[in-house]
């Protein structure tokens, strides 16, 4: 599973999401910090302005407390000044307080923030310390404002202009009729309430609300807002956010299919050079998942695709010239035939007819069979064989030829049971004893059994052996060491396909066969070795 390219991917988009969730909730903190700092300041800087105006207007330090302490109960928070050089502050916060703004230090552990704002042309800062804001701070605002406002009477339109540089948000003198306030509200302005106007917004303005405040007018209000609450998720930043973890969550797509798709297009343009005649291209293979197995089929496919053609190439040129002798002979005891009427002679060139054509079948019985098992899958029916069966049978078919060489075995275990295709396994121990046969001096020996988790069978003679520089080649089909020998030897086995039928059973049982020299006899030792029990598919 774990090299499953399907599995990787998949988790690794889970793992990705998982990676752009936690990033974007990061972002969002980092951003709302920003934001949130950003409106505090902007909410503290107008109030604590007008305030800082109040105490520049007093004329003597006992009226500035007692306005301080006036102040200090209607908003209900400690106001003190303090010297501006008994704080250090950051360049930062100096350039706030040189832009008539406030300070805003905020300590997330308590809830609370310490806002410091300059007054005018004075040494001085006015500090307070808030930890809750509520309706009552709200609607002081108001108070202060129109205190500030009656000391620019008739002028009230130009210092509210003024004053608007450091609201966030507007502040207007309006006439009470425009505001469509219902009964209860219009009477509360009328016994000179500060009343607090509420919108909930659906929009992505958000909630706010608005401080209507009765003037010495009856007839207008002042009014300050809408103030809009903090939004900790508002449309832009929730856009702004997404995007980014869609283009994260692309690119991490992207960077996952990027390999695949280098792979691919690797297997395609293998498959595009085999297809224009390149039988030598090859996939590289760097990995273990589906792809890689896609690209070890593919290498399998083209260098079988190629085994196939060079021995297409081989067996057309072998079948040429080794049909050329037997064709031959029989066109001319033909001839023979023709041109004598003896009887004797006559049935003898008829024998030697007869000898060519089954010499004929036996060819194109072993061409076939040599093909079949090189061009595809033969169809192997794989059964539990019982081994000392097969060595006994083939001992026994090979003493029953005749011939001089002594025919020895070695059976292995009567209960083992190795996983065969029962005839072409009969067909290899055949081969290899008819070959041992026709080399031997004296003996041959065949034997079988199980050696280091591998079901085996092997042949050996007394014979002059094979050098080691020729082991590979007899292997190959029509290839034969000794020429004259082997066409002597009358068989099958004669027109150099034996062994090569034998290398392709091995290869389709998923084993192999070798040659070298036999310890015990001196000679030539052939040996198949495959798995004892087939796996399951």
């Amino acid at each position: 599973m774990r090299h499953s390219i399907f599995f990787r991917i998949y988790a690794s988009l889970v793992l990705l999401c998982v990676v752009v969730a936690l990033i974007a909730y990061l972002l969002v903190q980092g951003v709302n910090y920003k934001r949130a700092q950003a409106y505090r300041e902007e909410m503290a800087a107008g109030v604590f302005y007008i305030i800082t105006q109040g105490i520049a207007r007093q004329t003597s330090e006992q009226t500035r407390q007692n306005w301080l302490d006036d102040a200090s109960i209607l908003l209900n928070l400690p106001l003190k000044l303090v010297p501006s050089d008994s704080i250090d502050f950051s360049r930062r916060e100096q350039e706030l307080l040189e832009n008539e703004k406030s300070v805003v230090r905020y300590n997330n552990d308590k809830i609370q923030a310490d806002i410091y704002t300059k007054v005018p042309n004075e040494n001085l800062l006015l500090a307070t310390r808030v930890d809750k804001a509520g309706e009552q701070q709200i609607k002081a605002m108001a108070v202060f404002m129109l205190d500030d406002l009656v000391y620019y009477p008739g002028q009230e339109q130009k210092r509210l202009k003024e004053i608007r540089q450091h609201f966030p948000y507007p502040i207007a003198i309006q006439s009470v009729s425009k505001l469509g306030l219902d009964i209860d509200q219009l009477s509360r302005i009328r016994r000179k309430e500060v009343i607090m106007l509420l919108r909930d917004g659906a929009s992505a303005t958000g909630t706010s609300i608005s401080v209507v405040s009765p003037t010495s007018s009856g007839s207008e209000v002042l009014v300050m807002g809408p103030i809009p609450m903090f939004n900790w998720l508002p449309f832009h930043l929730f856009a702004s956010v997404t995007l980014i973890g869609l283009l994260l969550i692309s690119l991490g797509v992207y960077s996952l299919i990027l390999p695949l798709e280098r792979k691919i297009r690797l297997v395609r343009n293998g498959l595009n050079q085999v297809r224009t005649g390149n039988l030598d291209a090859r996939v590289q293979v760097d990995g273990e998942d589906e792809i890689d197995t896609l690209a070890l089929s593919f290498n399998g496919m083209a260098e079988h695709i190629k085994r196939l053609i060079e021995a297409q190439r081989e067996l057309t040129r072998a079948v040429s010239h080794e049909l050329r002798t037997p064709v031959a002979r029989v066109r001319f005891g033909v001839e023979m035939l023709a041109d004598t009427d003896d009887y004797e002679s006559r049935l003898e060139q008829q024998l030697m007819i007869d000898k060519d054509i089954e010499a004929l079948n036996t060819l194109i019985d072993e061409i076939l069979t040599y093909a079949k098992l090189e061009q595809g899958t033969p169809s192997l029916n794989f059964e539990e064989v019982p081994l000392y069966k097969l060595v006994r049978q083939v001992a026994e078919e090979t003493r029953s030829l005749g011939l001089e060489p002594q025919v020895l075995t070695l059976e292995p275990d009567h209960e083992l049971l190795v996983s065969a295709e029962k005839l072409y396994l009969h067909r290899v121990m055949q081969n290899l004893a008819g070959n041992a046969m026709r080399y031997a001096n004296h003996r041959i020996r065949i034997s079988g059994g199980v050696e280091n988790g591998k079901a085996y069978i092997c042949v050996e003679d007394d014979g002059p052996g094979i050098l080691e520089k020729d082991r590979e080649k007899i292997f190959e089909p029509f290839s034969r060491l000794d020429d004259s020998r082997t066409r002597a030897a009358g068989s099958a086995g004669g027109y150099g396909l034996g062994l090569s039928i034998v290398s392709r059973i091995a290869f389709w049982f998923g084993g192999h066969i070798s040659v070298d020299q036999s310890p015990d006899l001196g000679g030539a030792r052939f040996k198949m070795c495959w798995p004892v029990k087939r796996p399951r598919t």
